[in-house]
């Protein structure tokens, strides 16, 4: 068989679509493309059992709609897999319904976090023939397509797994049927020690290597040892709705791959993606087996942390291990909030933590969010003010203020509608460019909340400790960069809302 993982472009006014690899989906002004480790883990699995599997992502490669369908639909494929998400999840359909008009044969395969929560929605919209559901999708894919070579196109349902959405039609001995139905529900039990380690050729890593704003050397790339967060309880997330578990690599496996990503690539910079890595004595593991192996002296290490995990003398043993930028979602400063959506964090003793982290010689970035339904201008602008003092004194390196979204299937999502919050429910309004719940304060002054915090990066004082800390030429590229893609979200708070 011959599989495309595809991202077909998604041209729009609004900018360049974040869709792989993202918790939060946004459009940028400034392009910045994260590798998606799933699906790369898909490709080259895939192509493990054999298939030949094409790496179709055109937004990244920055071809137009015309000129990628051209190319993809040119070739004889026979199945195509597209990760979607609630903002773009019409288009996707739209795309999916042009793509089986010109080939009508071809098997086309939606996932993300989007159809894991509503997954009629879109085999009812469109005619995709599969949804495949939960966040482990690489090994369903494969599954899936050894069922359909082992049954002549068609699938013995008996021997799926759970978690995937059919249509009748296609199942061997329910010809005389038509409608949709599924597998029952997904199942985390893989052990993710079995995926081979991704290829990064077939996955053309090039392409995520440079625009990226969170790496200060490149070529940088991403690794992923675990799915996904092991709170995995805060309510905004979507990514909760693919993995309310949580699954690990072996720290060797993790190093293994490490170390290939610095003798095959001369990779400088490394992200683990994981939605807050792993700790305890996983992670004592990795740090020594980081400092014991020399990888800690040649590449950089990144990754998502909870600000409640670890202490001092762990972010010490971090920083010695190789590790730099660490992202934490502290997300308010407003401790009735951080209760709301269930962070199971203290405010004091995330600040705390975060001025340890900086202290052991990390560079913390944190995350905001703006927009909550209960909250009033006074608790906007504690999170503000928090978020100013947080840059200006130091304690974190960068920081990153958004408009909170409630995406459908996660529990907020359930809340606002229960409450009657959402301002829209037209799935494209979810893109973080404008608020689409009801607040105290309105959505002008939200978007003024959001762009205040960045305009710190602005303050005389956070500008001279940044200089103050440049001490290589990757650091003034860094800074470069920095700038841009604050110039970058300005804009994309900037109003433009069109499509």
């Amino acid at each position: 068989m011959r599989v495309s993982i595809a991202y077909p472009p998604l041209e729009n006014v609004k900018g360049v679509p974040l869709l792989g690899q993202n918790r939060q989906f946004q459009w940028f002004n400034s392009p910045t493309y994260i590798y998606p480790m799933v699906p790369a883990s898909c490709a080259t699995l895939l192509q493990s059992k054999g298939y030949e599997v094409f790496w179709d992502d055109g937004i990244a490669e920055e071809k137009t709609y015309k000129d990628f369908t051209a190319e993809v639909m040119g070739r004889d494929l026979d199945v195509m897999m597209i990760e979607t998400k609630a903002p773009v999840v019409r288009f996707h359909w739209e795309i999916i319904d042009e793509y089986k008009k010109m080939k009508p044969d071809m098997i086309i395969v939606v996932v993300g976090d989007h159809v894991t929560a509503f997954p009629e929605e879109t085999m009812n919209s469109c005619k995709a023939d599969y949804v495949l559901t939960g966040g482990n999708y690489d090994f369903l894919m494969a599954d899936l397509l050894d069922n359909l070579k082992a049954n002549g196109g068609k699938v013995k349902v008996s021997d799926l797994p759970q978690g995937i959405w059919y249509r009748k039609e296609n199942a061997a001995g329910e010809n005389a049927e038509s409608g949709i139905a599924s597998t029952g529900v997904f199942v985390l039990n893989q052990n993710l020690n079995d995926l081979p380690l991704i290829d990064r050729d077939l996955t053309k890593w090039k392409l995520y290597s440079e625009k990226n704003g969170n790496y200060s050397r490149t070529p940088g790339t991403y690794t992923m040892a675990a799915r996904d967060c092991w709170h995995h309880k805060c309510t905004f997330c979507s990514w909760t709705t693919l993995y309310p578990q949580y699954l690990t690599r072996s720290p060797e496996s993790l190093l293994d791959e490490i170390g290939m990503l610095i003798e095959k690539y001369g990779v400088k910079e490394i992200m683990d993606d994981s939605g807050a890595f792993p700790i305890g004595t996983w992670l004592h593991t990795f740090c020594q087996g980081m400092i014991d192996r020399g990888y800690n002296k040649k590449v950089i290490m990144d990754c998502n942390m909870r600000l409640d995990a670890l202490s001092y003398e762990e972010y010490r043993l971090m920083r010695e291990a190789g590790f730099r930028f660490v992202l934490f979602g502290l997300e308010s400063a407003n401790q009735e909030t951080l209760d709301r959506i269930d962070k199971r964090e203290n405010i004091d003793k995330m600040v705390e933590s975060l001025k340890n982290a900086k202290k052991a010689g990390l560079s913390p970035h944190i995350t905001l969010m703006f927009g909550y339904p209960w909250e009033d201008e006074k608790m906007v602008q504690n999170t503000v003010k928090l978020g100013r003092q947080i840059l200006i004194k130091g304690w974190a390196h960068t920081l990153q203020a958004t408009v909170l979204i409630p995406y459908p299937g996660t529990p907020l999502y359930k809340e606002c509608k229960e409450n009657g919050w959402l301002l829209t429910e037209k799935y494209e309004d979810f893109d973080q460019r404008m608020p689409v719940m009801k607040t105290p304060m309105g959505s002008e002054k939200i978007k003024e909340a959001v762009e205040s915090v960045y305009k710190v990066s602005f303050n005389p004082e956070f500008l001279a400790r940044r200089i103050a800390g440049i001490r290589s030429i990757d650091d003034v590229k860094f800074l470069f960069r920095a700038a841009g893609k604050v110039i970058g979200h300005l804009t994309d708070f900037g109003g433009k809302n069109g499509n």
